[in-house]
């Protein structure tokens, strides 16, 4: 029989939400276009808590927190996590460009790359951008973006929910910006 045992909370060694905003972040925003469900915004929360995303940029109709539908997903990663609103896409985007972000759209496009094929720099700061779980990125801002690129998906279906994409590619960049 293994000797393996499941941590305890208290055994986990996670920081408190001080140290967190006080610890250097991964060079990396995660911006919210039109994203409608409470639920898979609080998780994206969650997920850059976890992987210590920079900020979080919430556009259009994409919720705000404090709300209660939020906090069910995000576990309090609001308090954490770095966020603002911006109501217009194209601006939000343009005035990342000018703090030298390069602007990656997660979307399936005439031109967009395969994600494991994109060579991620350390040097770079990148901004995700991830669109609303129907119409996917808003159509006037694609011209704002450096590149686009995709999730390779090898069943039926032609798409991932927008929270597991966030977790996907914040994983991706998180570990080849670490």
């Amino acid at each position: 029989m293994s000797s393996t045992k499941k941590l305890k909370l208290e055994e986990l060694g996670r920081i408190d939400v001080e140290t967190f905003k006080e610890t250097k972040k991964t060079p990396l925003v995660v911006v919210l276009d039109n994203v409608r469900s409470m639920h898979n915004v609080g998780a994206i929360f969650r997920t850059a808590d976890a992987f210590l995303i920079e900020k979080i940029v919430l556009c259009g109709i994409t919720p705000q927190p404090p709300h209660r539908e939020i906090q069910k997903a995000a576990l309090g990663a609001t308090e954490s996590v770095d966020w603002v609103y911006e109501k217009n896409i194209t601006e939000a985007l343009q005035n990342l460009k000018t703090e030298t972000f390069k602007i990656i759209g997660i979307e399936q496009t005439s031109n967009s790359e395969i994600i494991t094929n994109y060579t991620i720099d350390k040097t770079q700061k990148y901004a995700l951008v991830l669109g609303n779980e129907v119409d996917g990125l808003s159509e006037e801002a694609l011209p704002y973006y450096d590149t686009f690129l995709e999730i390779p998906q090898l069943g039926t279906k032609h798409s991932l929910n927008v929270s597991v994409c966030g977790g996907i590619v914040m994983w991706e960049f998180f570990k080849n910006l670490s």
